[in-house]
């Protein structure tokens, strides 16, 4: 049976997210993130994780979160391993992000809904942006008991 090694940090971004596209077109998000932790004596001790995004949630995180920002990360571990020009072996444990959102413990997020139209679990289509729509809060038009609402 295989076991999930899920993770949810919180921490600040350390460095503005790098969007690069692999050559099958998916979109790939990769920051650093820094989670502060206070010692019984009184001294800071801090991590740092490498966050990588895919797909929608990397084009998202992109365009949304910037060096500084206090964020929510969920995901899985994900340990690689690579040989350096020198032949070293080289390996690194990484966070594969599932969610990353900003924490709303100090601050506010608008939040504004993209488009999304296909499948695949591909980015949205039509600007690959966040639309200007935002959002509404208000309760959804009231029907006839005898008219199915969709």
């Amino acid at each position: 049976m295989g076991i999930d090694n899920n993770v949810s940090v919180v921490g600040n971004v350390t460095r503005d997210p790098e969007l690069r596209f692999t050559q099958g077109g998916m979109a790939v998000a990769s920051f650093g993130l820094a989670w502060n932790k206070r010692k019984q004596d009184g001294e800071d001790e801090v991590s740092f994780f490498d966050i990588t995004c895919f797909r929608s949630l990397a084009e998202n995180v992109a365009e949304s979160i910037t060096k500084g920002a206090r964020v929510v990360v969920q995901g899985t571990l994900s340990q690689r391993s690579w040989e350096n020009q020198e032949g070293e072996r080289r390996s690194k444990v990484e966070i594969v992000a599932d969610e990353v959102a900003p924490s709303l413990r100090w601050a506010s997020a608008e939040i504004r809904k993209n488009e999304f139209k296909g499948g695949g679990g591909g980015a949205p289509q039509g600007g690959g942006g966040p639309s200007q729509r935002p959002v509404s809060n208000q309760a959804p038009p009231a029907y006839d008991m005898d008219e199915e609402p969709f």
